[in-house]
């Protein structure tokens, strides 16, 4: 049984959708993927993350789709209102996009994800992790001198910076708000 979820025997109509993000496609048996809510993007990020699985996940009957315009921009709003915005990636996004839209259930481990949950009143379960234990509020800092400075109110790719402090030159990090 996977971490969380638990098999009922209540009508389909009464179970909230289960919103699965990329931990869960790598980490679940396949059929305990069955019926989950997933967004194209997930493809590509399983076949960079974990080639090997990429064949099953497609195999899963899952619900690929796309959260609609609506909800992404809601969730843009939430995610720059928490300062996550900046630490999501678009894949990252569009989940938590496709979880506003149907009112489901998130299983994720990105820390982030949880975080707007828990900001929003959204259900949420770990995959294989502990999962947040409180909401954590986000800004970009210098790590030398310590200026502080609104986000770019973007997502950014794996690996890309946030560029350097106007005031030093010195890297910007996302750190936690005090």
């Amino acid at each position: 049984m996977v971490k969380g979820y638990y098999r009922t025997t209540l009508p389909t109509a009464m179970i909230e959708p289960r919103v699965l993000d990329t931990s869960a496609l790598i980490s679940w048996a396949v059929d305990s993927l069955e019926g989950g809510y997933v967004v194209r993007k997930q493809r590509e990020e399983v076949r960079r993350v974990a080639p090997d699985r990429a064949m099953s996940v497609e195999a899963a009957r899952l619900n690929w789709t796309e959260p609609t315009l609506d909800s992404l921009e809601r969730a843009r709003e939430i995610a720059s209102e928490t300062g996550d915005l900046d630490g999501l990636s678009e894949t990252d996004l569009e989940i938590f996009a496709l979880l506003i839209q149907t009112g489901g259930h998130l299983f994720s481990d990105d820390y982030r994800l949880q975080n707007l949950c828990v900001a929003t009143g959204m259900s949420w379960s770990a995959v294989d992790s502990e999962g947040i234990s409180g909401i954590w509020n986000w800004q970009i800092r210098c790590s030398a001198c310590g200026d502080v400075v609104s986000g770019h109110g973007r997502t950014r790719r794996a690996g890309e910076g946030l560029g350097e402090c106007e005031k030093c030159g010195s890297e910007m990090k996302i750190s936690r708000k005090r």
